[in-house]
């Protein structure tokens, strides 16, 4: 029998954790494939900026001290000699070539180490946890050691760097291998610069002596030198933009800004300061002088200029300011009434507070139009009651701000008339001049807002304004209270709201807009009625066929039209609700006529005719068929929309609920049906359908008894069903003629119900409602600005806002983070378009005479906003480089000179000592220099293998970046 115990082998090969830390190195290593040879072309010039850079990255243990391990790499093409390259024996690591290549020096986005040595690929390996940091001596070389080891178990060709000391310092050690070369990377980092490596004969000592070349006349060492120079103080250019005067209110202006138009453009500079670089790419050693106390090193002479900006961290923007005050009026919990104080609605309460007191006033007699509409009128007792409560001045708006803003959003207003007032304000708002076409303008079906050159859309900006110059929230209360006032005025008085197309409620807009529309229904509704004049409110046709056959011209409509709409008023509402009964004798009489078939109906006098059909007859009787006067359907906005798909899928599939559900979607048929029966005395169902849905009529060829073909129709199936809805109803209608039925749409409930709605609004509601308006509007005003700059990564960018905005505002309640983030992009596209004016400004484009240094010029400006780095044509002597080399001097003219302590000692030039003038340039801010060269170490029969350094020295900071590579072969 097998024994059944298992004995557990324990390998104690991999004994130590640092064993197992080198061991988890090279498996990352191996994973990502960077063992043996690494091959590449050669780099191309500014590769490191163009080029795309990628990194990935693992995590490793030593011990438990955990260890990230990245991998820098410069995408490449794979090249094309794959397959033929032959191996020379001797041929240096790729790294070690890319140590002396000059193509890329001082590349102006790029990791550090990049920077630093030129590399296009490494690996380091750093502390996990940010606060975590290896500071002791043994323990870095233990870190070096381990990754010495991998590298010569694994035979990768890539630089491996381990960071050491705080993460803010930024300090590297590492190695790189090949066949027979090893190339070290030290570093040093000071606070203080020692006074002899402030300059080039200071730092070619320490390399010479670094390197300890064996051979008497040293190779010579070619440097590149780059100086920094920072302009900070534009002194003579005062940033043009002043903020709005919020005092100035002339004329509908508020401070500058006309009401309906959003502010644009940054209070403040975007661009803080101007960094200049002075590059000597290429010199070779002693060609220039630069000691303690003598520098060729003039800005002016440099062959290489480039320029990059330093923009000012979240410069104020007024649109971005405007945008931020309005959406945080959302998250106000207030309401109108806590704002302003319940004083203001004490005596009128009964308006706003409740329903009922509205409808009561229906049984009231109706009040006197008043024809003088005008702004004092506009003004209403609300601010009378305010004043009263409040001490005269406390009003959150001034008379003068309410007035301009009221006359802004009711034009027709201003104009004091009597009679003639229908005349010129129907113009006005009237749908006669078609919407505009292009794109801009039906944005609002995308935001869901409203129309550009609608009332809601002008009553948004205005609110935004007026939160964030006149009186914040209370300001938006008290006008908002205003124009709920207003609303109910023109409601009463039969005057149309101006601003807002004609027809039913536009579903594409927002709630307000729709509701807004509703009341404009209703009005117009209700003044056709009590002026008793045809409208065009009713003729509406139902079906195709109605509408084909509507173009029979009679010359009693008009009569009809001026009978049907003169009788109803407010106090018939219970008129319409019964029929008397000499009306059932009749209907009943008819009923009978026709199902007797040929018996003779009771004599009915048609009523409520439109015009002829034209084309169909009565079956039974044989007379013309007439088309009657109907009812308009019942305008709908899409939460009332809600409220009835609601109710009705409340109803269930039981039997009862779906014939109540057919009922409540019957209605607008039967008041169809009773009219139909009015108009064309003894007709029956078939006539009705014929007219009404005339597909449900089939009509086919037979021959009768005689031979003779004759056409006979009949209802189609669907008709034909027992206990049909069509059925049903027609037995149910009555001959009554639209005037006198109960009202489909009952205009004086639908306008309470809007009235008390917009009344109920808190700021919050209201701001919520209207920020789809806001950010249209600040959309398109970024446009106009845009336009007027032409800057292709601003174009972008709108076009993204546009389609984020569609889909975050095409639900009902956005989240705030995407609206916030909405706003966040609007005023990044304000800033750049802010620099790019600020830069147009610094550099002169408008002033330039000489065309093609204007577009020079233009091209420069937009280059700084989209690119890191650009650089100068012709250097300190282009147009550009001109302007540059002015804006210093000018600079220079006003700072005070720098404390001596940081005054290097040489003074520049002995032409500028001789004069004992101030130089144009400050002293540099910033010192880089690159020195290499390339000889054999560490003995003379070595192979010259490279050498670098890199030195940086800015005020507070010294450093030095060495890759020193040796012959391994023999040592």
């Amino acid at each position: 029998q097998p024994e059944s115990e298992v004995f557990e082998i324990t390998d104690f090969t991999t004994a130590s954790e640092w064993e197992r830390f080198i061991s988890k190195i090279e498996e990352v290593l191996n994973d990502w494939k960077l063992i043996g040879i690494s091959s590449g072309k050669p780099l191309e010039k500014g590769i490191f900026t163009t080029g795309t850079w990628e990194e990935k990255s693992d995590e490793i243990s030593f011990a438990d001290f955990k260890f990230s391990v990245t991998h820098h790499y410069l995408v490449q093409e794979p090249s094309d000699k794959d397959g033929k390259e032959e191996l020379v024996e001797d041929d240096l690591p790729l790294p070690m070539q890319d140590l002396l290549c000059m193509n890329n020096d001082f590349p102006p986005r790029a990791h550090c180490l990049v920077r630093w040595y030129g590399l296009r690929e490494f690996v380091v390996i750093a502390p996990a946890a940010n606060n975590d940091a290896v500071l002791s001596e043994s323990k870095c070389n233990l870190l070096l050691s381990s990754i010495s080891i991998a590298l010569g178990n694994t035979g990768c060709q890539v630089p491996l760097f381990v960071q050491i000391h705080q993460k803010w310092r930024r300090m590297y050690v590492g190695e790189c291998q090949g066949p027979g070369v090893r190339t070290d990377f030290e570093m040093v980092h000071l606070r203080k610069v020692p006074s002899q490596y402030t300059h080039l004969s200071g730092l070619l000592d320490v390399f010479k002596t670094k390197i300890g070349c064996p051979l008497t006349p040293l190779p010579p060492v070619s440097m590149a030198i780059r100086l920094t120079y920072v302009l900070q103080d534009w002194q003579q250019y005062f940033w043009p933009q002043q903020p709005p005067d919020i005092d100035a209110l002339v004329g509908g202006e508020v401070g500058g800004l006309e009401f309906g138009k959003l502010p644009f453009g940054a209070c403040e500079d975007p661009i803080s300061e101007l960094h200049l670089a002075t590059t000597w790419p290429h010199l070779a050693e002693g060609i220039v002088v630069d000691n303690d106390v003598y520098s060729d090193l003039d800005p002016i002479q440099a062959p290489q200029w480039s320029v990059r900006v330093r923009k000012a961290d979240n410069p104020q923007c007024l649109l971005g300011d405007f945008l931020t005050e309005f959406f945080k009026l959302c998250r106000r919990k207030e309401s109108t009434d806590e704002i302003l104080g319940r004083s203001a609605f004490e005596e009128e309460g009964k308006e706003v507070a409740d329903i009922s007191h509205a409808l009561s006033k229906l049984t009231e007699p109706a009040p006197v139009p008043i024809h003088k509409l005008s702004v004092t009128n506009m003004v209403h007792s609300a601010k009378k009651k305010i004043r009263k409560h409040r001490g005269v001045d406390e009003a959150p708006l001034n008379n003068d701000v309410l007035n301009t803003v009221l006359l802004f959003l009711f034009p027709d207003a201003a104009d004091k008339l009597v009679d003639g007032f229908e005349s010129k304000a129907s113009t006005f708002f009237s749908g006669n001049n078609p919407p505009p076409e292009n794109e801009d303008y039906n944005l609002f079906s995308q935001f869901k807002s409203a129309p550009s050159d609608s009332l809601t859309y002008k009553l948004a900006l205005c609110l935004c304004m007026i939160n964030f110059y006149h009186g914040g929230v209370k300001g938006v209360a008290h006008l908002w209270q205003e124009f709920v006032l207003e609303m109910r005025f023109r409601w009463e008085n039969n005057y149309l709201i101006p601003g807002l197309a004609n027809g039913s409620p536009d579903l594409r807009c927002c709630l307000l807009h729709q509701k807004l529309q509703m009341l404009n229904c209703c009005i117009e509704r209700k003044k056709a009625r009590d002026e008793g004049k045809r409208g065009s409110v009713s003729d509406r046709s139902p079906g195709d066929a109605r509408g084909a056959e509507h173009s029979g011209d009679n010359p009693d409509k008009e009569k009809e039209f001026g009978k049907s709409w003169e009788s109803w008023s407010d106090s018939e509402e219970e008129f319409f609700e019964c029929l008397s009964d000499t009306e059932d004798l009749k209907g009943n009489g008819q009923e009978n006529g026709k199902k007797g078939g040929n018996k003779e109906p009771v004599n009915l006098k048609p009523e409520g005719r439109l015009h002829p059909h034209g084309k169909l007859m009565l079956l039974h009787p044989g007379e013309p068929l007439y088309v009657p006067i109907t009812q308009e359907p019942a305008p709908m906005t899409e939460d009332l929309l809600e409220e009835q798909s609601e109710v009705l899928a409340k109803l269930g599939t039981s039997a009862e609920g779906a014939h109540l559900r057919a009922r409540m979607q019957s209605a607008c048929l039967l008041s169809d049906m009773e009219s139909f029966k009015a108009a064309n005395p003894g007709c029956c169902l078939e006539d009705f359908v014929r007219w009404y849905s005339p597909r449900d009529y089939i009509e086919e060829e037979v021959v009768d008894e005689k031979g003779n073909k004759v056409i006979k129709g009949e209802l189609s199936a669907r008709m034909k069903i027992p206990s049909n809805m069509w059925v049903e109803a027609w037995e149910t209608a009555k001959p009554v003629p639209a005037r006198r039925q109960k009202r489909l749409f009952d205009d004086t409930r639908e306008a309470e119900k809007v009235l008390h709605y917009l009344a109920v609004q808190k700021p919050a509601d209201l701001a919520r409602h209207l920020l789809p308006c806001v950010i249209h509007a600040a959309v398109l005003k970024v446009k106009d600005e845009e336009a007027l700059e032409d800057i292709s990564s601003v174009k972008k960018i709108i076009k993204q806002i546009i389609s984020h905005s569609s889909k975050v505002l095409r639900f009902p309640s956005p989240e705030d983070k995407k609206l916030e983030e909405i706003i966040a992009q609007i005023m990044s596209v304000e800033a750049i378009i802010a620099r790019a004016r600020s830069l147009k400004a610094k550099f002169g484009v408008e002033k330039c005479e000489n065309e093609e240094e204007k577009e020079d010029l233009q091209r420069f400006v937009n280059c700084l906003l989209d690119q890191p780095e650009v650089s100068v044509l012709g250097a300190g002597r282009g147009p550009a480089g001109s302007i540059i080399h002015k804006l210093f001097v000018s600079a220079q003219r006003v700072s005070p000179a720098p404390p001596a302590e940081e005054e290097p000692r040489r003074s520049g030039s002995q032409e500028e000592r001789r004069q004992g003038m101030v130089s144009d340039f400050p002293p540099p801010t910033g010192r880089e220099v690159i020195l290499r060269t390339a000889v054999p170490r560490p003995a003379p029969y070595s192979r010259a293998l490279p050498q670098r350094m890199y030195s940086v020295l800015t005020r507070e900071d010294f450093r030095l970046a060495g890759a020193f590579s040796a012959d391994t072969t023999f040592f």
